[in-house]
């Protein structure tokens, strides 16, 4: 079973996204912003991370820059954040897909990961 960390800062949003993926038998891990995934990441080496950009203490890009890409799973943007300079830079430092949230169903978040896992 794959581990999906889901780094949101929005409580209802983090456990909806937790009930989506574990319907679909993935396990998940919570961070509610960069600094506690960076613990999270290195504790529970998930196999994906699927990031929110725009959290507190350390924001997305933050959290992908300080992020250890040797030891850390796969990462998913998925943010409402969407600027092309954001855009841009989450993937020059990683990421492997930009998803809007306000753009995206659950099947098109459960899509996205089934892709950023067989990759």
């Amino acid at each position: 079973m794959a581990k999906i960390a889901v780094v949101e800062d929005e409580m209802s949003l983090a456990l909806a996204y937790r009930t989506i993926l574990e319907k679909h038998g993935y396990e998940v891990v919570l961070a509610h912003d960069g600094k506690q995934a960076l613990e999270m990441v290195a504790k529970d080496k998930p196999d994906l991370i699927l990031l929110d950009m725009k959290m507190p203490h350390m924001g997305g890009l933050d959290f992908l820059r300080q992020l250890d890409a040797e030891t850390a799973g796969k990462v998913i943007v998925f943010s409402n954040q969407d600027t092309q300079d954001d855009i841009d830079e989450a993937f020059r430092l990683g990421a492997q897909h930009y998803l809007l949230k306000s753009w995206a169903a659950p099947h098109d978040l459960i899509r996205v990961v089934k892709e950023g896992l067989e990759t």
